[in-house]
């Protein structure tokens, strides 16, 4: 093995910029280092730093070291959507291997207030998470877990020692596989030799969508609650099988900042975390400043951040009984760029990172004792809160959508959350609730804080800013009915059988055997736009109604697809084996109709249209990398629906192959709007959202008409106070209520007239002329939870939350919001799979021209 030199060298060039370090510029001043133990340069032929990491050298060295450790044992939590392993590396005594699964049984004690009494806490080893990079281009954290890994498996002395038997540490240094891994392939292919610190360089200007998401361009640290994607639910296994007492988050931030750490503005952090854990926190921080001002950094903290969204990192622990710890590095965003600072080198921002894992490690062992009291206190306090709350259960439902309850069930499965099926119909606040689609909650479990966080409704705040959203309730994502059971109201004999996620999604059926005439399936199901697609692409012509009908005891509801068999290409046989796995996959009901001569409408009548197989472009590198994410992952991952991510450069030259075309949120200049006009005139549809209906106004092609809150701007506002005054007028993210017209294609599948949508823009809309246009509005009074400014709300009661508008044959349906908002929000995806499949069949009398 190679000795550890203490300076290998360093190179000066013109600028001042510091090329390479050796390891002694980040380890500790003291300490000594195992030989046996390979260093990063040893393995992978450079010092940390010099370039940036990519996914599969951390794999090759965290391999390399933890077969080379007997403090280190290494596992795959799971894998990317690009099918990188996602590792973790548990990090101890190797006295406390040897019995783990006995430390990790105690340590998990201290979350049920049953048995947390009984714990030692003062021979119990705190646990701790180091996480890093979850925005891939955020990479200084990642290139630090090189460092903090060789120091944990090499480090030696009786305190290191010591430190390990008393402490656990569960390490990922890749929360990001896929993200790092295409960050670090842009940074690294434009390194000059000669390095440029130059922010104009290429090198700092990496391409859409950038690297901070994964596959699906998702922000994963919005994640940790909705637990939505491949990366999180892998992890969160992880998590709620050890609940460590604290878990750092690494990040960066802007060129010219500084360094951040925890706590954050006191005053947005959310009401159900307690004081104790920010208290903990504050503490935790002062390590964190001790160790920087040894290594002469700056750094600040109370400031600018917040712990109140419980979906982030950092925030995730507070609802669990641990501590998150944020980190933000001002960031390099590669190798070396100018700031005001001076020169912003990478391996300073490594070193920084480093530090605060070191920093994080001290605080851990020297505050085990306290971190586990207070996990076990929290857990107690649920408890109590537990029996004294007025309501001891939540009972929630989807009405004919047994798949969309079944996913809000996942969630809280996933989570390990007690929920199990409604033993026998229940009626509550003039609604049934039926078994099979229908679930209850109890309140008085382990993790009662956690439902109360997932489940939080308020419109009352101590602070008008938000770092993230200020509203995520569930229950009005999924589009639930629910209610809140009070003790007479609620018995565990409304149990049945607790939810797995492995078993219980809803299987559909054939009913009524075969027919030689139609087949028909309701929409109300959350699967039936990817029954329908299953069978448009494989050529069998699908109708809708556009009215009710009856057949025997059946009526049918607005939005029925009908599967007439005289007019189709495949036999009877072909077809049926394709509604077989309609009934086995997407969990629909598919009906034989006998008859064609059914009351109300018959089914030849002509208030039935044609269905026409998607062929769906989503325009890309212009708007927004993560709207266009969302639409993308829905389509790919929930409805197996083929789309075309199509530059918006390139839509001029290729738009005759699709019939719909997505417009997210963003900038839209390099499509000829002439084109788009007569691509939309020959019978396309676009479905567009947000800023993007600014450029279809604009360019005459829809017409828009806004509405915008009137801001007093008193004279004499202190200076200081400028950024609360203006942010208090951002709606960061609230959910609101919306009146739906049944009758409109829109709102086909929609059990309710009224639903609950999530709104992060203050884009508020004029009526159209057209009374039919807008089949979707804000209630008068609409909010329901989350913050908006008085004078947003005032404007934006009874406001178009879509207006559709019509170019010659086709339909441009433009939604003031977003419909797929990170893949948790599924009560409102219904309202896309309508504009794409239903879109070509709204009226034409119906629309704003």
């Amino acid at each position: 093995m190679k000795k550890l030199y203490p300076l290998l060298f360093t190179l000066l060039f013109s600028l001042g910029l510091q090329a390479q370090v050796d390891m002694s510029y980040y380890l500790p001043q003291g300490v000594t280092y195992n030989s046996a133990i390979p260093t990063p340069e040893e393995v992978l032929g450079y010092v940390p730093g010099e370039w940036h990491v990519s996914h599969d050298q951390i794999l090759y060295y965290m391999r390399t070291i933890a077969a080379a450790s007997n403090r280190i044992t290494l596992s795959t939590q799971g894998h990317t959507y690009e099918g990188r392993p996602q590792l973790l590396l548990t990090v101890t005594h190797p006295d406390n291997h040897a019995r783990i699964e006995t430390i990790q049984a105690e340590h998990l004690k201290l979350s049920d207030a049953s048995q947390s009494a009984s714990v030692d806490v003062e021979n119990l080893p705190a646990v701790v998470w180091m996480g890093y990079s979850i925005h891939g281009n955020e990479a200084s954290g990642a290139n630090a877990s090189l460092v903090m890994i060789y120091h944990l498996a090499a480090a030696q002395g009786d305190e290191i020692e010591d430190k390990l038997k008393n402490t656990i540490i569960l390490f990922d240094p890749s929360f990001n596989p896929d993200g790092i891994h295409r960050f670090s392939t842009w940074v690294n292919m434009h390194k000059n030799k000669n390095i440029s610190s130059d922010p104009n360089d290429r090198e700092y200007d990496e391409p859409y969508p950038g690297g901070r998401t994964n596959h699906y361009w998702f922000d994963l640290n919005r994640d940790w609650m909705p637990v939505q994607l491949a990366e999180s639910q892998s992890r969160i296994k992880t998590y709620h099988a050890w609940k460590p007492n604290v878990l750092t988050d690494h990040h960066e931030m802007g060129t010219n900042s500084t360094f951040f750490f925890q706590p954050g503005v006191p005053s947005r952090t959310h009401p159900f975390t307690p004081q104790k854990n920010q208290d903990l926190t504050a503490k935790i921080g002062t390590y964190h400043a001790s160790y920087l001002d040894q290594i002469q950094s700056l750094y600040y903290s109370q400031e600018g951040f917040d712990d109140f969204y419980y979906g982030k990192g950092s925030t995730f622990p507070d609802i669990n009984g641990g501590v998150g710890i944020l980190f933000e590095q001002a960031s390099s965003r590669g190798h070396a760029q100018e700031s005001i600072n001076g020169v912003l080198t990478f391996p300073f921002t490594v070193r920084n990172q480093f530090t605060a894992s070191l920093s994080t490690w001290q605080a851990v062992y020297e505050m085990r004792v306290e971190l586990n009291e207070y996990m076990r206190e929290f857990y107690q306090g649920a408890a109590r809160e537990a029996n004294s709350d007025a309501n001891k259960a939540i009972l929630f439902g989807a009405p004919k959508d047994p798949a969309r309850a079944y996913h809000l069930a996942e969630i809280l499965d996933r989570h390990q959350l007690e929920v199990y099926h409604l033993k026998e119909a229940v009626t509550r606040g003039g609604k049934t609730y039926a078994p099979g689609e229908s679930f209850v909650i109890p309140m008085n479990q382990r993790d009662y804080r956690m439902i109360k966080g997932m489940f939080d409704e308020r419109t009352t705040f101590t602070d008008s800013i938000f770092y993230d959203i200020s509203a995520w309730n569930y229950l009005m994502a999924f589009n639930m009915d629910y209610e809140k059971l009070p003790s007479n109201a609620y018995s565990a004999n409304m149990h049945g059988k607790a939810f797995d996620m492995n078993t219980d999604f809803p299987k559909g059926g054939r009913v009524g055997g075969k027919s030689n005439y139609a087949y028909a399936f309701e929409w109300h199901g959350y699967y039936a736009p990817r029954a329908a697609y299953r069978l448009l692409s494989k050529g069998v012509r699908l109708r809708v109604a556009h009215a009710p009908f009856t057949e025997g005891e059946k009526t049918f509801d607005y939005g029925t697809v009908v599967l007439p068999l005289g007019i189709q290409d495949l036999s009877n046989s072909e077809i049926e084996a394709i509604l077989d796995e309609i009934a086995a996959e997407d969990g629909v009901q598919v009906h034989a109709v006998k008859t064609g001569l059914t009351e109300g409408i018959n089914l030849g009548s002509p208030t039935f249209s044609a269905l026409r197989e998607p062929k769906i472009a989503l325009l890309v590198e212009g708007p927004s990398s993560s709207e266009a994410g969302e639409f993308w992952h829905l389509m790919d991952q929930r409805y197996d629906i083929p789309i075309t991510k199509l530059p918006v450069s390139r839509f001029n030259g290729a738009s005759d192959r699709y019939n719909v075309l997505i417009m997210v949120n963003g900038s839209y200049n390099g499509i000829n709007k002439d084109a788009l006009r007569s691509w939309i005139a020959g019978g396309g549809v676009v479905v567009a959202n947000k800023s993007a209906l600014n450029w279809l106004n604009s360019n005459e092609i829809a017409r828009y008409a806004y509405k915008r809150a009137e801001v007093d701007n008193p004279e004499g506002r202190p200076y200081e106070l400028q950024g609360n005054y203006s942010g208090a007028q951002v709606t960061g993210g609230a959910i609101f209520q919306v009146q739906m017209d049944m009758t409109h294609p829109l709102s086909y599948g929609y059990v309710n007239e009224q639903l609950p949508v999530f709104r992060n823009s203050n884009l508020m809309l004029e009526k159209p002329r057209n009374p039919y246009a807008s089949p979707i509005k804000y209630t008068a009074n609409p909010l329901l939870s989350g913050y908006i400014s008085k004078e947003n709300l005032k404007v934006l009661g009874d406001t178009p939350a879509v207006v559709v508008s019509g170019v010659g044959g086709g339909r441009v349906i433009g939604f003031t919001d977003t419909h797929a908002f990170r893949a948790f929000w599924f009560g409102t995806n219904k309202l896309i799979m309508n504009s794409v499949f239903f879109g070509h069949t709204i009226s034409g009398g119906t629309l704003e021209r």
